[in-house]
């Protein structure tokens, strides 16, 4: 993958979260410093597999904090086509809600154009973030050496947050949250 062109036409659509999140006030911590206090972006790059959902599940549980927000960001090949939009936007949801219910953190979402280490590593400028926190694709050294990964991309050209790359879970490992048959998660 070649470096981020500043030129490339770059397109994304803001995906509408439910309202059923409530809106969470700013904490009042006396003695946190002001970054803690206004919270942090932290980017999530999020598509459909479980390595992805295992790196979202890790940020949750070892990064976020009470005031952070949490953005999601999800590539696709375009933005105008709406199914594959609204089956996205079905992901930033569920996602969101689980935020909300394990951390406590708002969510917003987008769904952007292009090539995913591109994008990614264009949302990371835009909003300069604590860190961008992805999964891998679990494929293995060498036909990740010789195809690329879009972790490596991103790890190699993101020059404005620090890129954290959360190893895949191993089939049939838990998932750092844990649900109950409702779909809840586990307290």
């Amino acid at each position: 993958m070649e470096p981020l062109i500043e030129d490339e036409e770059y397109s994304f659509r803001e995906v509408v979260l439910p309202s059923l999140i409530p809106v969470v006030p700013e904490p009042e911590l006396e003695r946190e410093n002001g970054e803690r206090r206004r919270g942090r972006d932290v980017i999530v790059a999020v598509d459909h597999g479980p390595n992805s959902k295992h790196a979202f599940d890790w940020a949750l549980v070892h990064f976020c904090r009470l005031a952070d927000t949490l953005h999601l960001v999800h590539a696709v090949s375009s933005v105008k086509n709406d199914v594959v939009y609204e089956t996205s936007q079905a992901l930033m949801e569920k996602l969101a809600v689980e935020a909300f219910q394990v951390a406590m953190v708002k969510s917003v979402a987008r769904v952007v154009e292009g090539d995913a280490g591109k994008v990614i590593c264009k949302e990371a400028e835009i909003l300069k973030p604590a860190a961008v926190i992805m999964g891998t694709r679990g494929r293995g050294l060498v036909r990740s050496v010789l195809q690329g990964s879009v972790s490596e991309y991103c790890f190699h050209n993101c020059k404005s947050a620090p890129v954290i790359i959360v190893p895949g879970k191993e089939a049939g490992d838990e998932s750092i949250v844990s649900w109950t048959k409702s779909g809840d998660p586990k307290p």
